[in-house]
């Protein structure tokens, strides 16, 4: 068995629970009228600042 270090664990952790956070928003309904696709642009911009704070 492969011995894994805590912050390489950890790492795994935060960015399972940035990206399954924002599947979640992006897959949540949402209410008719309004901007659909500038909403998840925003979502996936977050997921990208997310990744990078958890990789830092």
């Amino acid at each position: 068995m492969q011995s894994m270090d805590s912050k390489s664990f950890l790492k795994g952790v935060g960015m399972g629970m940035a990206i399954g956070a924002s599947m979640g928003m992006l897959m949540a309904p949402r209410k008719k009228g309004g901007n659909v696709i500038a909403k998840a642009l925003k979502a996936a911009g977050e997921l990208a600042d997310n990744i990078t704070d958890v990789i830092k």
